[in-house]
């Protein structure tokens, strides 16, 4: 390949990942933020809900596992909202400390890279 061949391949790789870096500026604005917070802790309210009622019928249960990665992926609120609120998994000391300390450790993060980067 040619030098000048080369030159234009970096020139337009330069301007696609700037394309792509305003793409993600624009996809993670804080009002899309927000929205994925309220939905994520709708789910995880939602699902303690659902994972109560399959309790109670002895149906086939939503596993411990999914409802901690609701929770590690920002549903931290409503998870525990539901479990106080369905009373449910809040005599299992992993939920009662888990979902706690997930939320805690995460907000810690989002108040450390938001405000003392």
């Amino acid at each position: 390949m040619e030098i000048g061949t080369l030159l234009e391949k970096g020139q337009q790789l330069k301007e696609w990942s700037e394309i792509k870096m305003q793409d993600l500026q624009n996809i993670f604005t804080t009002k899309n933020i927000i929205i994925y917070f309220i939905l994520i802790n709708i789910i995880g309210f939602l699902i303690m809900y659902i994972d109560k009622q399959k309790a109670k019928k002895g149906k086939w249960r939503i596993p411990e596992k999914t409802l901690f990665i609701i929770t590690a992926l920002g549903g931290g609120i409503g998870t525990i909202a539901g479990m106080y609120t369905f009373r449910h998994k809040t005599q299992k000391v992993a939920f009662v400390v888990g979902f706690p300390v997930i939320t805690i450790l995460e907000i810690i993060c989002i108040i450390y890279f938001k405000f003392m980067s």
